[in-house]
């Protein structure tokens, strides 16, 4: 397939041998800022509540109570479409509250993205690590998400022609923003029903927790990833089974993932390719049949092999940093009213060694078995793989 107009075609300095094309349009530095509209009910006709009390309390994980009233008295609040900048504001029942969080610099991220495999229901990306899929946190813009929309998606004119074709592909997914490789993306509402119920049926076999030969038949995708883990593995396979779900952590508002006797099944399979005795690590190779957040850096942990540089996991499976929240008042807080970063890890932190290697699936629409392969980081190469690469560059 040729690459479009705009396109970067495979060629030297662009994308390695495998892909068909790269993307992508540079970050602007200040995104946009985002919007968070609420209406106001009000639970007791007795009770006045102003607009600091409205935001300090349903909003905490957001900003301390002075930081919300900075961003009252800096007219980032409208109620009923006009700016309110005194915070004591009495609300009305059913009034409309916007707040408008300020334009900011989001953290470096890359933004080129390969094409690894491309038809008319579908796209498989190479994301580089350091990329995040959708919004989240601090990346509201820098994200696969934001590339997908603002790339030209020049449809076939059959497949145009479709009424379920999307305006741009859509993750069907997720990979973690320090996690590189494989991405799988649809293009029509059909393949992402389709797509997302594969990934769906995993977790559930995951929970019914069946290891059986004819169990890898009975799956329509199957994702394949490549590690590189502290310590050497005893065994040459490992399947681990561990629950995985939400325990408190400070700085993450909605709970970090982590392994849980209490949280959802999750099955990985683990197999070594290499101990390398003198470094203390082992490169293997992961196959995940449930896909949870976090599951591999997870499951690697729990079996006492952490993710060779891994910020946040340790052994057990667990946070290797939990620092009690403070007690104190709150005052510290960012330029907009916002915390300021947490000084300890958090999941989106890279550093560590993880890529979606290869998946297996029935394509969405025809049924025929499709494997796509995103090209391994030298680190993650065994050392036959990092001589067939010299070899095939001195060509």
């Amino acid at each position: 397939m040729a690459a479009a107009e705009g396109e970067t075609p495979v060629d030297d300095g662009a994308p390695p041998p495998g892909a068909l094309y790269s993307f992508g349009t540079p970050w602007p530095e200040l995104n946009q800022g985002l919007s968070y509209s609420d209406t106001f009910r009000c639970a007791d006709a007795d009770a006045a509540t102003t607009l600091t009390e409205f935001y300090s309390t349903n909003y905490k994980s957001s900003a301390p109570l002075p930081g919300w009233i900075k961003r009252i008295r800096n007219g980032q609040i409208t109620v009923d479409g006009e700016v309110v900048t005194d915070p004591d504001t009495t609300l009305r029942d059913g009034s409309k509250l916007v707040y408008h969080r300020l334009p900011w610099q989001e953290p470096f991220a890359p933004y080129l993205l390969e094409v690894l495999y491309e038809d008319d229901d579908m796209v498989a990306l190479n994301k580089p690590s350091g990329l995040q899929v959708l919004p989240k946190g601090l990346f509201q813009q820098r994200t696969v998400l934001a590339q997908l929309q603002m790339k030209d998606w020049k449809m076939t004119s059959c497949c145009s022609k479709r009424k379920h074709v999307q305006s741009h592909p859509v993750p069907v997914h997720r990979l973690g923003r320090g996690t590189s490789g494989l991405l799988l993306c649809a293009k029509t509402k059909v393949a992402k029903v389709r797509l997302a119920s594969y990934f769906a049926e995993g977790a559930i076999n995951a929970g019914n927790k069946r290891d059986k030969p004819e169990f890898k038949e009975e799956r329509k995708i199957s994702k394949f990833y490549r590690a590189l883990v502290t310590g050497i593995l005893d065994n040459d396979e490992v399947v681990v089974t561990q629950p995985i779900g939400l325990v408190h952590y400070p700085g993450v508002a909605e709970g970090l993932y982590a392994a849980c006797s209490s949280g959802k099944p999750a099955m990985s399979k683990v197999c070594v390719l290499e101990r390398l005795s003198l470094q203390n690590h082992t490169l293997v190779q992961v196959e995940i049949h449930s896909g949870r957040p976090h599951q591999i850096r997870i499951h690697l942990a729990y079996i006492g092999h952490p993710l060779v540089d891994d910020p946040l996991y340790g052994i057990g499976g667990y946070p290797k940093f939990v620092e009690p929240e403070s007690t104190g008042p709150d005052s510290s807080f960012a330029y907009d009213g916002g915390y300021e970063r947490p000084l300890q890890p958090v999941p989106g932190d890279c550093g560590y060694h993880l890529h979606a290697h290869w998946l297996v699936l029935c394509h969405p629409t025809t049924n025929k078995m499709v494997k796509v392969t995103a090209p391994l980081p030298q680190i993650l190469q065994t050392q036959e793989e990092c001589r067939a690469t010299f070899e095939r560059v001195s060509d």
